[in-house]
């Protein structure tokens, strides 16, 4: 079972057998933010308005902003019962409350639910293959995955069927057809594979993750729940803006 601190808003990978050398991080010049997070991590739908406005900063000040899928529970294997649907409940119930975020809970009432987030994961990453090739604005990643994120969270519809992403490719204009195409292809596989290496060569273990790289140099900026005032400020202090 996922482990999420109630008191810090951060879930927790589960423990990897192999874990990837982090010094194997391409180092990048100028600023940049880096959000780690999963559509599927209760947390990252709490901090989703703050992770908005940090990429709209972002856009504003010229320091780019990029995200990384982290494989929150990549696989699923939780029985669906009524334990796991209870410590869901009682989570996103906190979570609303300190967040002020929505949440629903009609996706608790399914007799069947495997709580695996590739799909959800793969799903961005191969937005993120068709932003490369069509070269529609960065923005709409983000777009995307919070998208994922309300259409899940609050109106517990899954993640796991590929025509979930049917309306979200629709409001963004995006062609279904093709995304759903990229989405079951090997390419896509490798794509979020390779999402996952990356959060792990970050030396992130925990999500929702925010880091701050300068010439290079990668800190963190924020590990688990934080408002957004505190999340610019943070931001404008250590770029001078």
């Amino acid at each position: 079972m996922m482990k999420c601190d109630p008191d810090t808003g951060v879930c927790l990978l589960p423990e990897q057998d192999n874990p990837v050398d982090t010094d194997a991080v391409a180092a990048r010049p100028g600023w940049a933010v880096h959000y780690v997070g999963d559509p599927m991590c209760s947390w990252c739908w709490g901090i989703s308005p703050t992770v908005s406005a940090v990429e709209a900063f972002c856009a504003a000040q010229g320091i780019e902003f990029s995200m990384t899928m982290g494989g929150l529970r990549a696989g699923g294997g939780d029985q669906w019962n009524e334990t796991f649907k209870r410590f869901l409940r009682n989570e996103w119930q906190h979570i609303g409350q300190v967040t002020g975020q929505p949440f629903g809970f009609t996706l608790l009432d399914a007799k069947h639910f495997n709580y695996d987030t590739e799909p959800s994961c793969r799903a961005v990453a191969t937005v993120k293959l068709l932003q490369a090739r069509h070269q529609f604005p960065v923005a709409n990643v983000l777009k995307f995955f919070t998208a994922i994120q309300h259409k899940f969270y609050v109106e517990g519809q899954d993640t796991t069927k590929v025509d979930f992403y049917a309306s979200i490719c629709a409001s963004l204009a995006l062609d279904f057809d093709e995304f759903r195409s990229l989405f079951d292809s090997p390419e896509a596989q490798q794509a979020v594979q390779q999402e996952f290496m990356r959060c792990r060569q970050l030396g992130v273990r925990s999500f929702p993750t925010l880091l701050l790289e300068h010439n290079g140099k990668i800190k963190p900026l924020a590990a688990g729940f934080v408002s957004t005032e505190d999340a610019l400020s943070r931001i404008r202090q250590a770029v001078g803006a």
